[in-house]
């Protein structure tokens, strides 16, 4: 059953008041919708800028960019050897993006839980002499530029780069020349974090032939003057971390092009 209300009679009004109230009416609204409108052509300037940053061009960058321009098929390490010889490696191995459970140890997984792994993308490269072999990776994290900064520091202060039990995984390629390239042939490694853009890079290097390393160097302990140790005869603490810088830039490239495509 419908309830009704009686309505109240409209008292008749006098034709200067109601004039004087449509101009008004329609002087308001004419301000109104200016200010929309220059709003709407305008932009939000603020969000505009938000949406601008590295952070939030990078949480979308793994899959949004070519493979051949996050991990190139080959990369120019000039200077970036023993001695300041250069370098050239070639891709041989790219694997889907995946979760952080399959592709890290779970150790440097619990590290990384701070700041939440979105994503990781690796690939495998070799030398030209095909005679060591590389996986390198960047971990696509959740978390904010305090975040990332409070992880970098932890890193610095707690040598968390240098411990072997944080040591990144391998990425074998079955019919490639690092097809025996798994956890035992683990040499030399390097992990960074970064800290104007939510991500870790990582890069381990190892013998192609497939040898175990029994007593792994992080890369700026392989690279010192002096070393003696396979990994540091072999320069594998040169490959690791000549990779991993060349991959950075990269990366830094691509959030650059992508946050001034999206500014213009």
């Amino acid at each position: 059953m419908e309830t009704t209300t009686r309505l109240r009679p409209i008292r008749d009004r006098k034709p200067a008041r109601t004039g004087a109230a449509v101009a008004c009416l329609v002087l308001g609204l004419g301000l109104v919708g200016g200010a929309g409108a220059g709003a709407w052509l305008a932009g939000d300037p603020g969000k505009d800028a938000a949406a601008r940053t590295g952070y939030t061009e990078a949480r979308t960058l793994w899959h949004s960019v070519p493979v051949d321009t996050l991990f190139p098929r080959t990369l120019q390490g000039d200077g970036a050897g023993p001695g300041r010889a250069d370098r050239v490696w070639t891709r041989v191995a790219v694997a889907p993006d995946g979760p952080c459970a399959n592709a890290l140890d779970p150790l440097l997984v619990q590290v990384l839980r701070p700041v939440g792994c979105a994503r990781v993308l690796r690939a495998t490269y070799t030398d030209a002499t095909t005679t060591s072999v590389t996986t390198v990776g960047m971990v696509f994290t959740e978390a904010d530029s305090t975040a990332m900064t409070a992880l970098r520091t932890r890193f610095a202060d707690e040598s968390l780069d240098e411990r072997a039990d944080l040591m990144p995984r391998t990425l074998p390629a079955p019919g490639t020349v690092a097809a025996a390239f798994g956890d035992e042939q683990r040499a030399s490694w390097r992990v960074s974090v970064l800290t104007e853009v939510p991500v870790v890079v990582y890069a381990v290097s190892g013998f192609a032939d497939g040898r175990t390393v029994p007593d792994p160097q992080p890369a700026a302990e392989a690279m010192a003057e002096g070393r003696t140790t396979a990994p540091a005869q072999a320069g594998l603490g040169h490959e690791a971390k000549g990779i991993a810088d060349r991959i950075e830039r990269g990366l830094r490239t691509a959030v650059a092009e992508k946050t001034a495509e999206e500014a213009r």
